[in-house]
């Protein structure tokens, strides 16, 4: 995969991205300004940028081999370690890069896993990012063997390096299907206690990477989620009860940020993660009002959730981050879109009011006359629903109860009106 960026001292990346024929020029340097920060994240520092305009990819070195010998003098020139390109490369491409360059080059996808593998803390986020890591590994073993593949074998012998290519990818499919299994299990673990949320109301909240999600996060539940201004901070679902008053227990969820271009190995692997977002009842969507692209941003984040089976209805559109100057005017923002500010608070009153909104919703007030000899009922009552008034009687409780639609046949019969 190509050495990771190490932490001991700042090493020196040179950027490169293609600008093909059709595409916006300013788009691309825009692509490559995040580029940059996902490799400050991971612990570089950019020494050069490099642009190169082509009608389509060259299928040997995706850039041309005179810019190639472009990219190797500027290399020397500045001390340059790694040379990171913003697409994808193939293992050959990869390869015929390094020969020529003669340093380690990765793309944007070993960028961002070498990211993960920095942020993964919990059992489940190592899983997923080593089960994504060996996926894309394994097409581009041959890069680590090349010395030994031109060993040839004699009469009756394999040659030594086809043998320990064929060792080193049984290993790593071993590896894969133990890591899948892994998860499938978290996953059912998952399921359980999904299930054992079932009657609380769920809203998750997702978006871009750095788009203030755990900011929002901490203060809709009083949690102590780590919010920082930086590229994929946080790589767990994490739940919490709201910390506001709302018709029902309510279930704040954070879910792993969303970034263009993201690996689709990582994409598989944290499905399980991302489960989290599909199941919920209110989905917000948070957007960095204040970026340039925030409309592009936001387009990732819908295509995300179309693949996550979410519908829009479901949806709530959240510009965050309204204490700074707005690339979004009040005229851009879609129908039902919220504007806030998680770092300041502005704009919570009206957010929670939504939320609260959207719960109501879901279910009906009711007259209920429970009797006496249904004290469970009762008890059950008060765990679901948000119970307005209750009158004490000789037989049992009078009530004027807020009952979710799921959970109404349960009171069918001791319904005595509708409010």
């Amino acid at each position: 995969m190509g050495e990771p960026i190490r932490a001991s001292r700042p090493q020196k990346v040179v950027l490169v991205a293609l600008v093909l024929r059709g595409t916006s020029r300013a788009s691309v340097v825009e692509h490559l300004d995040e580029l940059e920060r996902l490799a400050d994240t991971a612990g570089g520092e950019c020494v050069a940028r490099i642009m190169q305009d082509r009608p389509s990819p060259d299928p040997a070195t995706w850039i041309g081999k005179g810019k190639v010998d472009e990219i190797k003098a500027i290399c020397a020139e500045r001390g340059a370690d790694l040379v990171i390109f913003d697409d994808d490369l193939t293992a050959a491409q990869a390869r015929n890069l390094e020969k020529v360059i003669e340093k380690t080059v990765i793309d944007r996808s070993g960028l961002i896993l070498d990211i993960f593998v920095r942020h993964a803390r919990s059992r489940e986020a190592r899983t997923q990012v080593e089960l994504a890591q060996l996926n894309y590994m394994l097409p581009r073993l041959t890069r680590a063997w090349t010395h030994l593949e031109r060993q040839a074998g004699g009469i009756g012998t394999r040659g030594v390096g086809e043998t320990q290519l064929e060792i080193d990818r049984r290993l790593i499919r071993h590896r894969i299907a133990k890591l899948k299994g892994e998860l499938e299990h978290i996953e059912r673990t998952r399921e359980t206690q999904r299930r054992g949320r079932r009657e609380a109301y769920t809203v998750a909240l997702v978006g871009y990477t750095n788009a203030g999600k755990s900011t929002l996060f901490n203060r809709l539940a009083s949690g102590a989620t780590y919010a920082a201004n930086q590229l994929f901070a946080t790589l767990d679902a994490k739940l919490q009860k709201a910390a506001f008053d709302a018709p029902r227990e309510t279930v704040v969820i954070d879910t792993v940020g969303f970034i263009r271009k993201l690996p689709h190995h990582l994409v598989a692997s944290f499905r399980s993660t991302m489960e989290e977002a599909a199941s919920a009842d209110l989905v917000l969507h948070v957007i960095d009002a204040s970026h340039a692209v925030f409309e592009e941003q936001r387009e990732v984040g819908n295509e995300v959730l179309t693949s996550l089976g979410v519908e829009p209805a479901r949806v709530i559109d959240v510009f965050n981050k309204s204490d700074l100057p707005l690339g979004a005017e009040e005229s851009q923002l879609p129908n039902g879109a919220l504007r806030v500010s998680g770092l300041t608070g502005d704009g919570l009153p009206r957010l929670i009011e939504a939320i609260c909104e959207r719960e109501l919703a879901g279910g009906r007030m009711v007259r209920l006359d429970i009797p006496s000899s249904e004290p469970r009922l009762l008890a059950r009552l008060y765990e679901v629903a948000r119970v307005h008034r209750q009158t004490p009687h000789d037989d049992g409780v009078d009530l004027l109860a807020w009952v979710p639609e799921e959970v109404a046949h349960l009171f069918k019969p001791f319904e005595v009106g509708e409010a």
